[in-house]
């Protein structure tokens, strides 16, 4: 059995989450279910005492979907960094100010720490503008904050353009242009900032009416699909925007996407990433909190956060072939870790323990 390991998640407030759809809460009952420690916090516990990256966070004694609190910890307390085999960093967009300089002090963890994704890949790699690197898989492109611009732009395009913001996820923001609204000078106005602010805008593919597929990769290899079809009267193929989760198979395109995604990510440090594809393009590749694995697993029958544990649990190892026990946590703990509610509800009652 793999040395039980400390595992810190960042994390938007944990009281927010989807209870039915999270994959952070799918992340963290699988690394209960192997028995490994898992505390959470949010990024605003993050700090420095010296050089030293430090963390007030709270310990998982167990998850749940039937109610909120989907966690159930004890009291955060201060900790060190260098007492975590890995931390995972799941902090949702906006990419503003705050995320930045978390990464910043992500980047401080000591090398004996895995840190999944690598915080400077984090900073280097817009969800929206990384497409572009792969400029011949994604849609006709144009990035710019000037209205004439983007009016040619949907001009060349001939009907409709899809307009981004390149700091929001979930669909946030998003606009669907078209060509003699009455209402475009205003989208554009609003979208822009009146100017201020740069904004994606991509030539509209018909095939987003049929769904919009995300693709899972794990160290740069598919784990997993599902095609997020729009809600009735929505153009936009997210799950915070009520898209439905449609089972889906990954077809060549598909794969020489993936393939040449894959290899990028690799080279970055970005382990688990969420690539966008409609029809034969790329359209987006989310590397700071990924979602999709519980849809997947309904879907499909399966458990891929057990995949991305597996591969947790190896990464560790490879990188120290002898963990040292770590007295001062996870000593304490393998005698009591937290326990999965998600997928054995009939375990012991969590109820009566201490909420953060």
């Amino acid at each position: 059995m793999p040395e039980s390991l400390q595992i810190l998640v960042v994390m938007d407030d944990p009281a927010g989450i989807d209870l039915a759809t999270d994959t952070t809460l799918a992340l963290v009952a699988g690394a209960c279910r192997r028995r490994h420690a898992v505390d959470v916090c949010t990024p605003e516990a993050l700090g420095l005492d010296g050089a030293e990256l430090v963390v007030r966070a709270a310990e998982v004694i167990g998850t749940r979907t039937d109610r909120a609190p989907a966690f159930v910890t004890e009291r955060g307390r201060p900790r060190s960094a260098g007492d975590y085999d890995a931390v995972l960093m799941r902090k949702d967009p906006p990419f503003d100010h705050a995320y930045y300089t978390s990464t910043l002090l992500l980047e401080r963890a000591p090398a004996g720490t895995l840190v999944v994704n690598d915080p400077r890949a984090l900073r280097e790699t817009n969800e929206k503008l990384s497409v572009l690197e792969f400029a011949d898989l994604a849609p006709e492109t144009r990035v710019t904050r000037s209205l004439a611009d983007l009016e040619e732009f949907l001009t060349h395009c001939g009907e409709r353009m899809v307009l981004k913001p390149l700091n929001r996820c979930g669909g946030s923001g998003i606009f669907l242009a078209r060509a003699g609204d009455p209402n475009l000078r205003s989208i554009l106005e609003t979208v822009t900032g009146d100017g201020r602010q740069l904004v994606m805008a991509q030539r509209y593919l018909p095939a987003a009416r049929d769904g919009d597929k995300r693709i899972l990769l794990l160290d740069g290899e598919p784990l997993g699909a599902v095609l997020r079809v729009p809600a009735r009267g929505d153009a936009r193929g997210n799950f915070h925007a009520g898209a439905a989760a449609v089972r889906t198979e990954l077809t060549p395109r598909d794969r020489e996407i993936c393939a040449r995604v894959g290899g990028l990510c690799r080279r970055r440090g970005l382990a688990f990433v969420g690539i966008d594809v409609i029809g034969d393009h790329l359209t987006e590749v989310n590397v700071t909190s990924p979602t999709g694995v519980r849809q997947i697993n309904r879907l499909e029958g399966v458990r891929l956060e057990d995949h991305v544990i597996d591969w947790l649990e190896a990464r560790v190892a490879a990188r120290r072939p002898e963990i040292e026990h770590r007295i001062s946590l996870t000593t304490l703990r393998k005698s009591s870790p937290c326990r999965d509610e998600l997928l054995h509800p009939a375990s012991t009652p969590v109820g009566s323990a201490r909420a953060a």
